[in-house]
């Protein structure tokens, strides 16, 4: 995809020293490039939120002991909040069309940037393996069910402890993302827009097919809650309302990514507020729903959606209820964990990586993390690294804030976002403050983290009471910092 800057913004150098910190995909989108709707937003966010552990996340608050009104009710909180961060950074996109990459030189300099870059791109390349070992075996089971189950395709030889036609599915399916996001940023927001309904259309189809079969949704919706709404509530809820901000909270930061082939504000803002808490409480709440007819029909609750729709009698439903999964598979994993790690990397190496470039090499990051083995493992992958991470971004999430929005007031020299001598160069490249910042956030975001599934794993003991709130007091922290470190020691045009 090939991109020029905006007629109204300063172009970049594109020769001598600066041409190291600017490529095609990380200069500004041009006004007329800026093409999305509400809808697209909107759509992007369905295909984004619809997937399977979206489906599997209320069936975690009830095994905490809350019933499904407080489970949807907690979900649907905590996705208004995240929505606020999302528009906050959004902001930028419409306005100066610029990535997430590039808005990250503004408060950690241009070479700094690179670090909170590379951090979100990990746990994206982590993700993107993982959700692509689950759309791999998606299609495995699928040509299981067409094969039947004394098929060769099911009886096929091991390479690995697994079978040799899982690996084969596990590569078709990776083949498919990369073909749809080499392609560009166009071809994914047509694959989002068509996508979105077909998924609704899914979901609701399994939720007609269990009330025929169970006669209504008694059993779960009538189960009290163990918690109350006192005290022992607001214990889990608090907690529970980061874990479910957590969920959302990478995006948060990489929203820039999408929201800058927007239209205008009007369209990332409503798209936005319109796409990500209503699919997700809606999407909670016919989780329950689905869930509650499972156990009327087979005397247990069966969360899984694969394994509910491997229940059906009908060939033909079974079919399309994989095909469903597998493509709500395909649009997140896409649209969460490639498309910003192939900034990310384009962004330490502009030159040499354009978008499509990192794509690919995020794509082969991913698959070098082995994550049949994450997946399989997930005491290391949730306590010891992706927990971690997510506090991380946090504080991330609070200096872009702060530096956008209450130090810039969103007035950015577009044109000194990719110089090495403009005012975001701070001292070679790097900015002090923002870098204490995060550290300061960082430190008591995950300090008193897990390092195993165990409490009294925890790594710095006394920070454990802030261990359940990583996010927001990452965000806090380093919001704070960072404004305040700006505001007494200013940085100098002339610093490095």
């Amino acid at each position: 995809m090939t991109e020029t800057a905006p007629a109204l913004t300063p172009p970049p150098p594109a020769d001598g020293p600066d041409g190291r910190f600017a490529n095609d995909d990380l200069l500004p989108v041009p006004p007329e490039r800026r093409s999305w709707k509400t809808y697209h937003f909107a759509a992007l966010w369905i295909g984004m939120a619809i997937n399977v552990p979206t489906w599997t996340l209320a069936a975690g608050l009830i095994a905490l002991g809350m019933d499904w009104v407080q489970a949807v009710l907690t979900i649907a909180v905590a996705n208004v909040i995240v929505l606020a961060p999302m528009l906050l950074t959004g902001h930028v996109g419409p306005k100066y069309g610029i990535p997430f990459p590039v808005l990250a030189r503004a408060s950690f300099g241009v070479l700094g940037a690179n670090v909170p870059a590379l951090l979100r791109g990990l746990a994206a390349c982590a993700w993107f393996g993982i959700q692509t070992w689950v759309g791999g075996q998606s299609i495995w089971f699928l040509a299981g069910r067409l094969f039947g189950a004394g098929s060769w395709w099911n009886e096929a030889g091991e390479i690995g402890g697994r079978a040799w036609t899982l690996w084969l599915c596990f590569v078709l399916f990776f083949l498919i993302e990369v073909g749809i996001i080499l392609r560009g940023m166009d071809t994914l927001r047509r694959f989002e827009s068509w996508a979105a309904p077909v998924m609704i259309v899914g979901a609701v189809l399994l939720l007609v097919w269990i009330a025929g079969e169970a006669g209504g949704f008694g059993p779960l919706l009538d189960q009290p809650s163990a918690l109350g709404w006192g005290g022992d509530f607001w214990e889990v809820f608090f907690p529970a309302l980061m874990g479910m901000i957590g969920f959302w909270s990478t995006l948060s930061l990489n929203i820039p990514d999408f929201t800058r082939f927007g239209s205008g504000q009007r369209a990332q803002v409503w798209g936005q507020s319109l796409g990500l808490p209503t699919t997700m409480a809606a999407f909670a709440l016919l989780s329950v729903l689905v869930t509650s007819g499972s156990q009327a029909v087979y005397g247990e609750p069966v969360w899984d959606p694969a394994e509910l729709a491997a229940r059906m009698d009908n060939e033909l439903g079974v079919v399309f209820a994989l095909f469903v999964i597998l493509l709500a598979t395909l649009t997140t994993n896409i649209a969460a964990n490639l498309v910003s790690p192939a900034y990310d990397l384009s962004n330490v190496a502009p030159r040499r990586i354009n978008f499509r470039a990192g794509a690919l090499i995020a794509a082969g990051v991913g698959m070098l993390m082995f994550p049949w083995e994450l997946y399989e493992n997930p005491d290391i992958y949730i306590f010891t690294w992706l927990g971690t991470v997510g506090g991380l971004l946090g504080t991330v999430s609070g200096i872009l804030i702060a530096d956008y929005w209450l130090l810039r007031a969103t007035r950015l020299e577009v044109a000194d976002l990719y110089r090495a001598s403009g005012r975001y160069w701070y001292r070679g490249g790097w900015n002090w403050r923002a870098l204490v910042a995060f550290g300061a956030g960082g430190v008591l975001a995950v300090g008193g983290s897990y390092s195993g599934p165990y409490p009294e794993d925890g790594l710095i003991p006394f920070l454990q009471p802030l261990a359940d709130y990583g996010w927001a007091v990452g965000l806090g922290v380093s919001f704070v910092v960072h404004a305040l470190l700006m505001r007494l020691i200013p940085a100098r045009a002339a610093e490095g």
